[in-house]
């Protein structure tokens, strides 16, 4: 059966899926279907009883679907991101890091969190004093700013010591002051 023919049956559980299957459909997916498929190819990487190479290629699957809800303006730019995140140290916390693979690299993913933050840790600290007084838009920024930074405590352990890992031990103890 084809990969069209499942996408028509509707509820048809994509976790049943082979790798390959899933990759096909995330090509062509967009929307409500994506986020479908990164759960499901999540649910895949998390599952022990895979071999740790394929749990892997599963998280690799499931970081493709989530970027790609950005490709068509579908996904939340900073949902994408923490969801993004939050796997990449998923898979380093359990699986190993792999400074071969950007993807399962701690210096790749504190790089990729650095750039994505528009505040420094000063700057956020300095808002949340008074975050119940700011205007909407800037209080969105600073819980963006906690969800984007959720991961730091374990990354932080994976890196050797220099500005970076600074400025991420500095983002650890601003991330509780957020709103």
């Amino acid at each position: 059966m084809s990969c069209n023919a499942h996408r028509e049956e509707p509820g048809h559980d994509l976790s049943t899926w082979t790798l390959g299957q899933l990759q096909t459909f995330i090509h062509d997916a967009r929307g409500q279907q994506l986020e479908t498929a990164r759960v499901a190819a999540q649910g895949q990487a998390y599952n022990s009883s895979h071999p740790q190479e394929a749990r892997r290629q599963w998280a690799k699957l499931a970081l493709l679907a989530n970027r790609r809800m950005l490709d068509h303006v579908e996904g939340h730019p900073a949902r994408v991101a923490q969801q993004d995140f939050m796997l990449r140290m998923w898979v380093i916390d359990r699986l190993g890091p792999d400074d071969t693979d950007p993807g399962w690299s701690p210096e790749a993913l504190a790089s990729d969190t650095l750039d994505a933050l528009s505040f420094t840790p000063t700057q956020a600290a300095a808002l949340a004093e008074g975050w119940r007084d700011l205007p909407t838009g800037q209080i969105r920024e600073l819980r963006r700013h906690r969800n984007l930074t959720a991961h730091l405590e374990s990354l932080v352990g994976y890196l050797a010591p220099g500005p970076v890992r600074e400025r991420l031990v500095t983002w650890t103890a601003t991330r509780p002051l957020l709103p």
